[in-house]
């Protein structure tokens, strides 16, 4: 006999499905209905709270379904105090493997909008062009400390980690140079991704790879140096 599901993999399960859901519909009219029915400050709340790993997992999942290349629920999310939330999960033992999700969330969304403001678009971009420019992310972003929060996760020794955040940082460095500069710790822990990146790359180079992966990473800790 297979034992009741718990109050928690019920959740589960239908924060998981509502993410599904909302990023297989991509129709703005479904999409409005489901933020005005509650369903991103319902996500929120549960990032928010006590949930085990599992079921906020699923919520982030779901919210940044929600979020991506929709103006009006990012407009909400900060609203809501949504960056506050999930700047809550950097506090909270037992919390880093969602701490990449954050970054990555935040570097596609902020590209988003980069991204659509520099291209060439015609009339019927115009409407979203303007719904963006009421999505003010990035001074918020830089109100609520995440210029200080973002570099410190460089330490972390797993390349993968290292590159979302070396790239969140490096779309960050406009914003942040003031911050940026005054952070001796983050200088240090440049020089030594530096260090640790020429000798990866030139590991590479030896062996027949000219444009590999840790050269990549080298480059965008030297654009990030030469930036500030």
């Amino acid at each position: 006999m297979v034992a009741a599901a718990t109050p928690w993999e019920l959740r589960e399960l239908r924060v998981f499905q509502q993410g599904h859901d909302l990023c297989l519909a991509r129709n703005p009219k479904v999409q409005i209905e489901a933020i005005e029915g509650g369903a991103l400050q319902k996500l929120l709340v549960i990032l928010a709270t006590e949930q085990p790993l599992a079921v906020r997992k699923k919520a982030l999942f779901a919210l940044s379904s929600m979020l991506r290349h929709f103006p009006y629920a990012q407009q909400q999310f900060l609203k809501l105090g949504g960056l506050q939330v999930l700047r809550s999960l950097f506090r909270q033992k037992g919390m880093e493997p969602l701490h990449v999700r954050v970054v990555t969330l935040l570097y596609d969304l902020i590209m988003e909008k980069m991204l659509l403001e520099d291209s060439q678009h015609g009339e019927q971009m115009e409407e979203k062009i303007q719904q963006y420019q009421q999505v003010r992310l990035v001074p918020a972003v830089v109100e609520q400390g995440w210029c200080a929060l973002v570099p410190s996760l460089l330490p972390m020794p797993e390349h993968d980690t290292r590159e979302k955040v070396l790239k969140l940082v490096g779309v960050l460095v406009a914003f942040c140079r003031e911050h940026y500069r005054g952070d001796p710790a983050l200088g240090t822990t440049l020089s030594l991704l530096r260090s640790e990146y020429e000798e990866l790359a030139a590991e590479e180079q030896r062996e027949g790879d000219k444009d590999g992966y840790f050269r990549e990473l080298l480059g965008s800790v030297n654009t990030i140096i030469q930036e500030l």
